[in-house]
């Protein structure tokens, strides 16, 4: 059966750009009267709640943070490995400042937003598209980090499974993107147990291994080569520093909160302030207990067998809590990547509502789902595996410098922030921020410096060129808008004398139906057949002229005459010849065309309609409309 023409719509991108709604309110956390906002507060997070949704990147971090130290320090030998407890409280002693700077961003940006609503205020919309593309960065890197982390947990336990790695790694994320394809999210409380049961096992690492004059156990490393260094004898500034600027990586997802105030019940920025602290005491005091443990028990670096597994092995032996502290870090490291399944296509589709990007990132699926979003991000995650091997020691140094890109900029946003403001202690507040602002800074520098060969010079490229495709990508939609109009009273409409061209290749009841649907649109008709230049294409046209003469269906039949076989042009040239003669015509060119009952059949038609309407949308403004005649099974 034939089912009524539908236009093959242009692309319905504009240009206009919608208001900024980035100004923070002065009372969020003012109570609001009624049902409706009862029941959504019910819906939105505690602090324990937020503590667990939103520490997922930053607790992770724990699996390899501490790794990337000691491998570091490794290369001074022994003596390199003594640093790790100075190193680390460095790094607690920055993660404090941390927590205090993102406590004031939360007070002065309840609305959310984080780093990006400070720099767009604050520092301009350049610096906040620099911002953008270090959180599109931190996103794709969680996840490949993440994923890489959470399998070598996996296979410190099952060390048979090592050289198969990087396939786990593809099949864990395909079976994220599947899950996140459906739209299955996850709330704060399934969060919670997962949470709870790896930060519990950790402490209890810590705690047991705190109580222990030796290892209880070293079976994990067993039958390991060894990373340490056997010929060094001193460490030096420069180890120093990079081993400093390799643990900073701990410190990713320390600005979750700020950007989810919204999320929190009232009052909102004293409970997402409260979570910030809590989030801040717990992952410094994981990462103060770790180090103390690895001097404790003199640990080695060894490949295939992350540093976290052979601490568990340590402290608790190598029995069934062993495999508890495991398979908790695979759980917790697998919804540390779902997380940015969560948070980049949202940002995805905020930088397309801005323009930005490319307005199919703004589009929902069915499900609610970003579905292009979760796709991008899938296809860059699943290069950078298969780049690294899945080795997560090779990603983590360039997760860490997009991160404290972030931060610097956040926190040299919030200077500017007091200054304007000029608030009660302002001056101590910018103080913060700024002494902030310089470590972080620095911490980048050193990062982006030491590991420039290894891999860094990827993230110095790919920043600029994110940006300058954002810019690109804007200035494009920019002139769209202005070819439109947008913003302005267009002309009232008018009629215009209305043209159908229909092309035909023989008589059938699909050339009824087409003609049938063109007479009812359009004030002319024409129906057009392209002629082929050898004699087999001239016998056909010839044949399909008498047969016209005879059925008389009143609409005219115009051949035109190809050089080549070529379908499309010879249509486009005559669409073009009458525009130029009429130009105030509207021509429309209606495809008729066959609608498999089966999926499958698709493959057996000649994509004739498909051909003539790229051409005719490609070289002319004809409006294309494509008449799809349904075949029912049922009838054979």
């Amino acid at each position: 059966m034939s089912t009524p023409a539908h236009t093959d719509e242009r692309p319905a991108d504009t240009g206009e750009e919608p208001p900024d709604t980035g100004a923070a309110t002065a009372r969020d956390d003012a109570p609001r009267d009624g049902r409706e906002d009862h029941g959504e507060e019910r819906h939105r997070l505690t602090a324990v709640q937020g503590l667990a949704a939103l520490s997922l990147d930053a607790m992770a971090s724990v699996a390899y943070g501490p790794e990337s130290i000691v491998l570091v320090l490794a290369a001074a030998g022994a003596h390199g490995l003594g640093c790790t407890l100075p190193v680390t409280l460095a790094i607690a002693a920055l993660l404090a400042v941390l927590v205090a700077s993102y406590r004031q961003v939360i007070a002065a940006f309840p609305d959310g937003g984080g780093s990006y609503a400070v720099a767009k205020r604050h520092l301009g919309r350049r610096t906040s598209l620099v911002t953008a593309a270090s959180l599109v960065l931190d996103y794709v890197l969680n996840v490949a980090v993440s994923v890489t982390a959470g399998v070598a947990a996996l296979t410190s336990a099952f060390p048979a499974l090592h050289a198969d790695r990087l396939w786990i790694c593809l099949g864990v994320l395909a079976l994220v993107t599947a899950v996140n394809l459906r739209g299955i999210a996850e709330s704060a409380k399934a969060f919670t147990v997962p949470t709870a049961v790896f930060v519990g096992s950790i402490l209890t690492v810590i705690v047991v291994g705190l109580f222990r004059d030796a290892p209880a156990s070293t079976e994990a490393a067993a039958g390991h080569a060894s990373a340490l260094s056997s010929d060094a004898t001193s460490v030096g500034a420069l180890l120093l520093l990079k081993a400093f600027a390799a643990g900073c990586s701990a410190l990713t997802g320390v600005e979750a909160v700020a950007n989810a105030v919204p999320s929190f019940r009232a009052p909102r920025a004293r409970r997402a302030q409260r979570t910030e602290v809590a989030l801040g005491a717990l992952l410094g005091a994981m990462l103060i207990g770790l180090s103390v443990l690895i001097g404790r028990f003199h640990l080695q670096p060894v490949e295939g067998v992350t540093v976290l597994a052979q601490l568990a092995d340590a402290s608790l032996g190598h029995n069934w809590a062993f495999y508890v502290v495991q398979f908790a870090t695979v759980v917790l490291l697998a919804l540390a990547a779902n997380t940015s399944f969560g948070g980049l296509p949202v940002l995805m589709s905020l930088l397309a509502r801005d323009n930005y990007l490319p307005h199919v990132f703004a589009l929902k699926a069915d499900r609610q789902v970003h579905r292009h979003g979760v796709l991008a991000l899938a296809a860059v995650s699943a290069l950078l595996l298969v780049l690294s091997g899945g080795d997560v020691n090779t990603l983590v140094p360039l997760f860490a410098i997009g991160v404290f890109v972030g931060f610097t900029i956040c926190q040299v946003g919030m200077v500017r922030h007091w200054r304007g403001e000029r608030s009660a202690g302002w001056r101590g507040k910018a103080l913060l921020n700024g002494f902030g602002a310089l470590l972080t800074g620095v911490s980048a520098v050193v990062v982006t410096a030491t590991k420039f060969t290894e891999g860094a010079w990827l993230i110095v490229l790919a920043l600029p060129l994110m940006v300058l495709a954002f810019e690109t990508v804007h200035r494009a939609y920019g002139r769209i808008g202005d070819r439109l109009e947008l913003g302005r009273v267009p002309e009232p409409p008018r009629r215009c004398h209305s043209v159908v061209v229909v092309p035909v290749s023989s008589l059938s009841r699909l050339t009824s139906k087409a003609l049938t649907a063109a007479v009812s649109l359009g004030d002319e008709v024409v129906a057009v057949t392209v002629t082929g230049p050898d004699a087999e294409g001239r016998r056909a046209a010839e044949s399909l002229r008498r047969d016209w003469e005879l059925w008389n269906p009143g609409v005219d039949l115009v051949e035109l005459p190809a050089a080549t076989r070529a379908l499309g042009r010879p249509i486009v040239d005559y669409v073009r010849e009458l525009a130029d003669r009429h130009p105030d015509n509207r021509i429309t060119v209606l495809i008729p065309e066959v609608e498999p009952a089966r999926l499958w059949q698709r493959s057996l038609q000649n994509q004739r309609g498909a051909v003539v309407a790229h051409a005719v949308r490609r070289d002319t403004d004809a409006v294309i409309c494509r008449l799809r005649f349904r075949v029912d099974a049922r009838r054979g």
